[in-house]
């Protein structure tokens, strides 16, 4: 994914900014769009790690016994 910088637009909305090789801006988006975005999708790491989470998924536990009633 490329760097992003922040900026504030005129009306002070927090806006993300990612620049070409050149330098120039390649896109500009708001902050709130982005993040949004961000969570819909996850990334290749968090994806193989959640499923390593479930293979190591703990063993059922066991049922105690009942108290023998005196």
């Amino acid at each position: 994914m490329a760097k992003r910088t922040t900026h504030r637009s005129r009306s002070g909305k927090k806006l993300y900014a990612v620049r070409d090789a050149s330098g120039r801006f390649k896109d500009i988006q708001t902050y709130e769009r982005a993040h949004g975005q961000d969570l819909k999708r996850k990334s290749a790491a968090e994806g193989k790690s959640k499923t390593k989470a479930r293979k190591k998924k703990a063993a059922p536990r066991r049922k105690k016994a009942a108290r023998a009633k005196k």
